[in-house]
């Protein structure tokens, strides 16, 4: 197995380095040599629309797979919104997304729902597209004893934490927090840059923390009692799509969990003593089953008392 990929930090420089690379592969290929010239499968990972409709030639005669969890149209117009639908750029991202689609040769994606969208609305044949689920990095992710210090012994702790993307819904789980603000037994554990704009609750039952290494989250994650998975936003069509990267580390741990009730999410998850799932967008509802959660435990430790 042969590798074309690239160390640096910038995005930009990785782009040109693997683009690079590619080509003087290629130009070995002319003397009966290198990578591209002695494979027959070319894997592309990650972003395949910015190397696939460019090097496409460059892969005649050769088996073309790529990862297609991210579409640019979808994450750009209909997700992040960084643009109107319909406009030039919109087109522009389509028009990557659907020419790097009909270029592969098989087609990896990450829910059923998702293989559904690139398949309805962005032409990709069936008979190309496989669904093949995440995983947690479980060198880092396992069960491990919940370790309760301080002001938190006592307390129920809920955990969310996340990237802050639109989609994922954060604005569902602080509005969950504002409500909640006047019960004492629970305590909010929130990991992820909060931008000002979302106007982050500041009360005595939540805490905020913007960034943590892997390991430390891990740690964070084993000491909570319950966690948040989502996606919680209730209009982005995506949120519907996808099942949430934190939700395979929550699994990986054995933590209790709340999903988003979507489509990705019961691909995967069925409601029972470690997942629940809650209406995307309802932070009413979100409400309810937390207290829900809290007399449950308080029941549970009130059995152990006795």
């Amino acid at each position: 197995m042969e590798f074309i990929y690239s160390t640096k930090h910038s995005y930009p420089l990785r782009l040109l380095e693997i683009y690079g690379n590619i080509v003087i592969e290629k130009v070995k290929g002319l003397f009966h040599k290198g990578k591209i010239y002695n494979c027959n499968v070319v894997f592309i990972g990650f972003a395949p629309q910015l190397v696939l409709p460019v090097f496409k030639i460059f892969f005649r005669k050769k088996s073309i797979i790529i990862d297609f969890f991210i579409s640019v149209y979808d994450t750009m117009i209909c997700d992040r919104q960084k643009f109107r639908d319909g406009g030039m750029v919109s087109k522009i991202c389509k028009f990557f997304d659907e020419i790097t689609l009909h270029f592969a040769d098989h087609i990896i994606t990450d829910t059923k729902a998702q293989a559904g969208f690139f398949i309805e609305e962005l032409g990709a044949v069936p008979g190309k597209v496989e669904t093949l689920y995440l995983e947690a990095d479980e060198k880092i992710y396992y069960p491990r004893p919940q370790v309760k210090t301080g002001d938190l012994k006592d307390k129920f702790v809920v955990l969310y934490f996340g990237s802050i993307l639109p989609l994922q819904g954060v604005d569902v789980v602080l509005d969950t927090i504002r409500k909640l603000k006047g019960e004492e037994d629970i305590f909010f554990d929130i990991i992820g840059p909060i931008p000002e704009s979302l106007k982050k609750p500041i009360q005595s039952n939540v805490c905020y923390t913007d960034w943590l290494s892997q390991e430390e989250l891990a740690e964070r994650i084993a000491n909570a009692d319950l966690c948040l998975a989502g996606h919680f936003h209730g209009s982005i069509a995506k949120a519907d799509r996808t099942i949430p990267g934190k939700a395979y580390i929550y699994e990986a741990m054995k933590k209790e969990m709340i999903l988003g009730n979507s489509s990705a999410n019961r691909e995967l998850f069925k409601e029972d003593e470690m997942h629940s799932f809650v209406t995307m967008g309802d932070s009413d509802e979100m409400c309810r089953l937390l207290l829900e959660y809290i007399n449950k435990n308080e029941s549970e430790q009130s059995k152990i008392a006795y």
